[in-house]
């Protein structure tokens, strides 16, 4: 390129002692001019050892730079970051993920080749502890039975226009004809902003040779835990009127529905109960034929027992946040205010 951009990257966090600094050092790393970039880490007021480690990084490179985040949640910290870049191109970034080292310069490129409005790429999910749970649990994510036809997910073959990427490097004058993150959307904000972007005409390039190692949940009550809240906002999106969903975010809620209303109408009606064996028959058969096609591509015996147990947690729990944010749209006032209902 003749004109190098000016590359702001905002890292929202909150307590990541065990992530912001390989976070860092990953970006730090990049092939991308230090004169022609800032990294700005948004620290939602961390209460571990978060805040002493962005320190020492900010006094080490003068490109780096801490700022407070006194509402502790995702979008505040994005658009914090945003009014505060000096960038041309403004670039989200994980706390929780690690970066090639030509994962800016490929960002800035494929913007300006396409002339997109949002580039990102995909994610490689990695265990984030090495046991059998947190390695099924990294398998299944990356699966289409677990994630739908999210490509940041489950990869693409080639470049394609989509609805999302991770994480989102966006030219900043996107900002001033969209309008910032939704600050009600603790949970559904980015998802929210790309649904905007895309109604305003903005396009948004997934590129699968950009690839950001992310790390899932360590064991299943994370997992649970994460899962119950993502499908809250599935659904809590609504009480904003907001349109932050895609068809496969509202999946698990129709099996899960469906599992209670027969369940309950079989107490009574001996045939709906019955309908529920069935549905639950059918789901335990394919549950397991997925789970025994990866156990065999891995050559991994313990994915035909711990699969199962990841596919069917994410599911349930997932459509059982569903029905809690549907139950939740119905409660005066606002409830879900965190990510996890609980601080970014």
């Amino acid at each position: 390129m003749s004109h190098i951009p000016y590359v702001s990257i905002i890292i929202p966090c909150r307590n990541e002692e065990r992530f912001i600094a390989r976070c860092l050092d990953s970006i730090i790393a990049n092939d991308y001019p230090k004169d022609r970039l800032e990294v700005l880490v948004v620290d939602g007021m961390s209460e571990d050892g978060t805040r002493a480690i962005i320190d020492k990084y900010s006094y080490q490179y003068p490109f780096v730079r801490v700022v407070d985040n006194p509402k502790k949640t995702f979008p505040s910290a994005i658009n914090i970051g945003i009014l505060q870049a000096g960038g041309e191109i403004v670039m989200t970034v994980s706390a929780h993920s690690t970066y090639p080292k030509d994962y800016i310069s490929k960002c800035v490129w494929f913007l300006n080749e396409y002339q997109a409005d949002n580039v990102g790429g995909v994610l490689k999910i990695v265990p984030r502890e090495d046991t059998t749970i947190a390695k099924a649990i990294a398998r299944a994510l990356a699966h289409p039975f677990a994630s739908g036809n999210a490509y940041t997910k489950i990869g693409s073959k080639e470049p394609r226009w989509a609805d999302t990427a991770a994480f989102g490097c966006y030219r900043k004058e996107v900002f001033e004809r969209i309008g910032l993150f939704n600050e009600n959307l603790a949970g559904s904000s980015d998802l929210d902003f790309n649904k905007r972007l895309k109604a305003a005409g903005g396009k948004i390039l997934l590129v699968p040779e950009i690839v950001i190692n992310y790390y899932a949940d360590p064991d299943l009550k994370a997992f649970w835990r994460h899962n119950f809240s993502d499908g809250v906002w599935a659904t809590y999106v609504l009480k904003f009127r907001s349109k932050a969903f895609s068809w496969r975010h509202w999946v698990p809620l129709a099996f899960v529905a469906s599992l209670i209303v027969s369940l309950a109408l079989g107490a009574v009606f001996i045939p709906a109960f019955w309908l529920f064996a069935g549905i639950c028959g059918v789901y335990a058969l394919v549950n397991l034929a997925v789970s025994v096609s990866v156990a065999v591509r891995e050559r991994d015996v313990r994915y035909l027992w711990t699969l199962p147990i990841v596919f069917a947690t994410r599911h349930l729990a997932h459509g059982l946040g569903a029905l809690w944010g549907l139950f939740l749209i119905l409660v005066p006032g606002i409830h879900w205010k965190g990510r996890r209902n609980r601080d970014v």
